[in-house]
């Protein structure tokens, strides 16, 4: 059975026909990126020198990042670097965004997700879901229940750290349907393996820190527009964006790869077998469990007093201005450090060597965008791109503009990082939307949901990269059900942004 760690490491396994795509596009970027900075550099463009020359590097950083000329966390911190030395800004406030708060809601979430790997939290709630008397021996139920697992647990943790961990559970129990003989077994595979990439997918819609582009797009209205998106309120519309398209997803796959399978007796066995190994809940996972717990009550508590219209209170002002979602992060993480497992022998419920083991470079990717977008706004290029952008709209408006960004962030997705793609979009929709007059909230929110598709290729996302390195998934069959998820997602989330954010926001 592959472990969660050789799962992660089939992120960078692929054919030899997509290495040598992949190979061929960093050639291009890296030689195309300096020549475009070049070109701008000379261009006389119509704009003060300053956003002159940050359109020259925003230019060469989008080349580098859908090319993946460098590594996309480099590309991040490169941005600011160039915009210190071409005297965009200084450096304080080239690189003040790195230490931005929301910064530190990735770093206390990341902390959380890596501890419930590490005391198994997400294994034990994976075939607790699985070994429940209603999944049964039922195909379909087995698809739709280990999907779900899937997309709740992405809400809290990495889209890559869920598919990796759920990947191989995954694997065992398609591996026994194929042992035994079972009747459909090629077509149950290919959409089990499928719905552990797609559910992570989805799932990480549906919260702030379900994936980074949810945060990118938290960070820069609140930065560059001055929108406060609280945590409940970004559920409000995240979660019924996620349940719509998994309830897509799992109704489509069971067509067309579930029903009329059945498992036998010897082939459930496999999950209570899984599930009697991991013996009684530990003091660990009891710990990650009440940091956890106490993280979520913390950052949903704000929601809860605006439901009960004391928002405008005393206490909940002070609470506001007291905990913050990036505080609430970190009081969790930090629990962690505190919570004993073994008093005694002083052990606790994290060490520092486990949790510096997060993705530190999605952290700098993300204050990489969110500097270069700071200054794209401060130099006036954001108020240049829009009024551009909008000269070319017939007539722009809320629907139309969330309609065009939240089109555009899919196809970027599928192309590109959905953290770079949120990174390179999420900004200009901003910008067009203020120059068009209009909120910008919906055209935003549009593209921050859109940026985290991109279910067409293995190179798009690293959860189609790990399920993609099973075997089972021929490359045909994920552009087919890619495309359709796209298309779903399309008219998903331009109806829900487009009817709750109104009501929410």
């Amino acid at each position: 059975m592959r472990t969660f760690h050789e799962a992660l490491e089939a992120v960078e396994t692929y054919s030899p026909a997509e290495e040598q795509f992949n190979a061929r596009r960093r050639t291009v970027g890296i030689f195309l990126g300096p020549l475009l900075l070049i070109a701008l550099l000379i261009a006389p463009l119509p704009m003060p020198a300053p956003a002159h020359r940050l359109a020259a590097i925003l230019a060469m950083v989008i080349v580098f990042w859908v090319t993946e000329a460098l590594p996309l966390a480099v590309t991040a911190m490169l941005g600011p670097v160039l915009a210190v030395v071409l005297r965009v800004s200084p450096v304080r406030e080239a690189f003040a965004p790195f230490a931005d708060p929301v910064v530190f809601v990735f770093i206390g979430g990341f902390i959380l997700a890596e501890a419930m790997f590490v005391h198994g939290v997400d294994r034990r709630i994976a075939y607790t879901a699985l070994a429940q008397p209603f999944v049964g021996a039922s195909a379909g139920r087995i698809l739709v229940v280990y999907g779900a697992v899937a997309m709740v647990l992405s809400m809290w943790m990495s889209n890559t750290a869920t598919t990796a961990m759920m990947f191989p559970i995954g694997l065992s129990i398609v591996a026994h349907l194929a042992k035994a003989g079972g009747t459909g077994a090629r077509h149950f595979a290919i959409v089990m393996m499928l719905i552990t990439s797609f559910g992570a997918s989805i799932g990480g819609m549906g919260t702030p820190v379900g994936t980074p582009p949810n945060l990118i797009g938290v960070g820069m209205l609140e930065r560059f527009t001055g929108i406060d998106i609280t945590f409940f309120q970004w559920m409000m519309v995240g979660v019924p964006a996620a349940i719509a398209m998994f309830a897509f997803v799992a109704v489509y796959f069971y067509v067309i790869g579930a029903r009329g399978v059945r498992f036998t007796g010897e082939s459930t066995q496999l999950v209570h077998e899984e599930l009697r190994k991991l013996g009684p809940v530990s003091r660990g996972q009891r710990n990650v469990l009440v940091a956890f717990g106490i993280t979520v009550a913390l950052w949903i508590i704000p929601g809860l007093l605006a439901l009960a219209g004391i928002d405008d209170a005393a206490f909940s002002q002070a609470y506001a201005a007291a905990i913050p979602e990036s505080i609430a992060a970190m009081v969790g993480a930090l629990l962690l450090f505190v919570l004993p497992v073994d008093w005694r022998a002083r052990r606790f419920t994290m060490t520092w060597d486990q949790a510096v083991r997060i993705d530190w470079g999605i952290v700098l990717l993300y204050g990489g965008g969110l500097a270069l977008g700071g200054l794209a706004f401060t130099t006036g290029l954001a108020e240049a791109l829009g009024k551009g952008i909008t000269s070319w709209l017939p007539a722009p408006g809320t629907v139309s503009l969330t309609i065009l960004f939240t089109a555009t962030a899919i196809v970027l997705s599928e192309a590109t990082s959905n953290t770079a793609a949120a990174n390179m979009i999420v900004p200009i929709a901003i910008a067009v939307a203020q120059a068009s007059g209009i909120r910008p909230i919906e055209p935003a929110l549009g593209a921050t949901l859109g940026a985290s598709m991109g279910f067409m290729m293995p190179v798009s996302t690293p959860p189609n990269a790990i399920v993609y390195s099973s075997g089972f998934v021929p490359i045909t069959a994920m552009m087919r059900y890619g495309i359709a998820l796209d298309v779903a997602g399309f008219f998903v989330i331009v109806g829900v942004v487009l009817l709750l954010g109104p009501i929410v926001f």
